[in-house]
């Protein structure tokens, strides 16, 4: 069956001339985004509740934008003033990027990854006698606590923000050709929204092992998928796909 419709899981893209724009032009297909779960931070009262005092880090690990802003959210509920000293351990130069958001970036000892918590972790280890912070939602990827025990850190973990399942009532009436998820969080708000989904001709799209493990706990069908050697990307997985169906 050809795809003319795709849902994609996620916050609409604000660059201009993202993939997903080329795909649309070159296909002539509709792509429709919206975020199945979201992000609500935590009160200052709760981190404090987790016996988490921020004069008592001299590092910060930032895996997120969202861990960005909730830590200098947080930071301000407590009437925190953050230290010229602090050193920052950005995961992705992305995140080192929105991090000028709220400092002088020159002014700042700050030390970015290549893309995964693995790299980060080569940095992580040349500074072994720092005080690390992580904050992070609730929902955390056990390669990170994995990491960070074998490198034999000094580490907290705090939950300054939550995953929450987005109210998707509105679409309970709406079809769609492709359904693009990346989390397993995406796949659970599916089923949550709608416990009696049925998968029949909706082609199912997914990012990551995680997600792939989801998918095939949740009993569905998984038709594009993620990175591979071929599709390092989900839009060129998308766009390998469209070309292969639309043209029969």
């Amino acid at each position: 069956m050809k795809v003319k419709t795709i849902l994609v899981s996620q916050p609409e893209p604000k660059m201009e001339n993202s993939p997903y724009s080329k795909l649309i032009d070159k296909e002539k297909i509709k792509v429709d985004f919206r975020p199945f779960i979201h992000v609500e931070g935590v009160d200052a009262k709760t981190v404090r509740a987790q016996k988490i005092d921020l004069k008592n880090y001299t590092a910060i690990i930032l895996t997120s934008r969202n861990a960005v802003d909730h830590f200098f959210r947080i930071a301000e509920e407590m009437r925190f003033k953050v230290p010229d000293t602090l050193k920052y351990f950005c995961q992705s130069e992305a995140v080192a990027y929105y991090l000028q958001k709220y400092v002088v970036y020159r002014k700042r000892k700050i030390y970015v990854g290549k893309m995964n918590f693995i790299d980060l972790s080569v940095l992580l280890k040349k500074y072994k006698d720092e005080k690390y912070l992580l904050p992070s939602s609730d929902v955390l990827k056990p390669i990170v606590p994995e990491t960070m025990d074998n490198l034999g850190l000094n580490w907290t973990r705090g939950i300054f923000y939550k995953t929450v399942i987005s109210d998707l009532s509105d679409l309970r009436d709406v079809y769609y050709d492709v359904l693009v998820f990346f989390s397993p969080s995406g796949i659970e708000s599916l089923l949550k929204n709608f416990p009696d989904f049925k998968q029949n001709d909706t082609r199912i799209a997914v990012f990551g092992n995680s997600t792939v493990k989801a998918a095939n706990d949740a009993g569905l069908r998984i038709d594009i998928q993620a990175p591979t050697p071929e599709t390092p990307s989900m839009t060129m997985a998308l766009q390998r796909y469209i070309t292969s169906v639309n043209k029969k």
